[in-house]
């Protein structure tokens, strides 16, 4: 077994604790893929490929991943007000963790 510094449970700040208090939870991952995959997505158009996410719930991961700099909501001045959700450079070098941790998951599935 490799040893790093991050085994230690006294870290004060792990790095991995924190990534994944970014894109933890049930929805972000899916709102980041869907986003990458599709470009800029307006907030129904999202819901929608989200099967089963409340209003709630996609509206405050959205916020979330926004501060954290990894989604990016532009907002048209028109009538009605148009908005639309693009995934940013930061969510772009998150892909092939996404990518590789996708593929850990088929394996295990099997």
């Amino acid at each position: 077994m490799i040893e790093t510094h991050y085994d230690c449970p006294c870290l004060e700040k792990c790095p991995l604790n924190y990534a994944m208090s970014i894109v933890g939870g049930k929805w972000k991952m899916q709102i980041i893929c869907a986003l990458n995959n599709q470009g800029s997505l307006r907030y129904n158009e999202l819901r929608r490929k989200l099967d089963g996410i409340s209003n709630t719930v996609l509206a405050g991961a959205l916020k979330e991943l926004e501060e954290a700099g990894l989604v990016e909501r532009t907002e048209y001045l028109e009538v009605p007000v148009r908005v639309e959700y693009t995934s940013t450079k930061k969510a772009d070098k998150l892909m092939p963790v996404l990518e590789a941790f996708s593929s850990w998951g088929e394996e295990m599935m099997k």
